[in-house]
């Protein structure tokens, strides 16, 4: 079976985290900067074969969405004009980051190592996949 993927998009950096081939598992793959996104993407379908993304969507309390959902559709876009076979999705990720951030402290991360804000990316963007998973 592929894969899905899902990205918690940035405007610095992205966390991308990965199922494994039975689609049961969701772990953290790498987090890139967002401007090699698109290169680390078509590397990583060269190798795996993917057939679904999950891509954050940044919504606020009042139900509007962030400033940067403007340059996730124009990744989006762009991403289906290269990938048209990969099926994008849609999912909330408001509080992705402090949800991840607490996955990190009851997982038992050392405070130093949280600081690293590569690792809270990819791990928020596990926490995205695994709820795309559970629906």
């Amino acid at each position: 079976m592929p894969r899905i993927i899902a990205l918690d998009y940035g405007g610095k950096r992205t966390g991308i985290a990965t199922t494994d081939p039975l689609q049961i598992i969701a772990t953290p793959l790498i987090t890139v900067e967002t401007r090699d996104l698109m290169d680390f993407l078509t590397t990583y379908f060269q190798k795996e074969e993917v057939s679904d993304m999950v891509v954050g969507q940044p919504t606020r309390h009042d139900g509007s969405f962030s400033a940067i959902e403007q340059y996730i559709l124009e990744f989006i876009e762009k991403f289906k004009t290269t990938h048209p076979s990969v099926k994008v999705h849609r999912i909330n990720e408001m509080y992705s980051s402090q949800d991840a951030m607490q996955a990190l402290i009851h997982s038992g991360v050392k405070k130093k190592d949280r600081r690293d804000k590569k690792l809270l990316d990819s791990t928020a963007a596990t926490l995205l996949l695994q709820e795309f998973l559970y629906e």
